[in-house]
């Protein structure tokens, strides 16, 4: 299947299948609901599942229009010093010296958002994310999505990151204490 590129009015663009742009060109659909149907259709197939997985674009995209939270799981540690999103929520996936899973990441998260909100959720490279949006949707949370690429992107041949995708290399806004 070949893919669209679209743009919203934020001059965001986002990638969508034919039948997402035809829908979309027709007016059936808004910028929204075009991003979150790719995003459901690139949702992991595997269980524990989550709702899906947006690109950076499309979360900035969602994110601009306030249809979308993002919660940021990255350590306290890594969003001070790699960098953050403004107006981010954090609820930290590990924690501790050991870096252990946040036994209280779900009563955390019911604390900050409400389980049918779209919920973005955002590590340094997809991994963390992608587990914890599987926790929200185990937890009856309808709307977790895993940002792909994370903030910092995946390991390049020289084993840096950001050099090939993530957050910052999209050149998104981000913002550094």
């Amino acid at each position: 299947m070949s893919e669209s590129s679209l743009s919203s009015s934020t001059s965001s663009s986002f990638i969508v299948s034919p039948a997402v742009a035809d829908r979309y060109l027709s007016g059936e659909l808004d910028a929204t609901q075009a991003i979150l149907s790719s995003a459901r259709a690139r949702a992991p197939v595997s269980r524990p599942g989550y709702a899906g997985n947006v690109t950076p674009q499309e979360a900035a995209a969602l994110l601009s229009t306030h249809a979308a939270v993002l919660i940021d799981v990255r350590t306290a540690e890594e969003r001070q010093f790699v960098g953050r999103i403004a107006d981010s929520l954090h609820v930290p996936w590990l924690t501790g010296l050991n870096l252990q899973r946040n036994p209280r990441f779900v009563r955390e998260v019911e604390a900050k958002v409400r389980r049918d909100d779209v919920i973005l959720l955002l590590c340094r490279s997809g991994g963390r994310s992608a587990a914890a949006a599987a926790a929200l949707t185990e937890a009856r949370f309808r709307n977790a999505f895993n940002v792909l690429e994370g903030f910092e992107g995946e390991l390049d041949g020289s084993q840096q990151r950001g050099s090939r995708d993530g957050w910052r290399y999209h050149r998104l806004p981000w913002i550094q204490d």
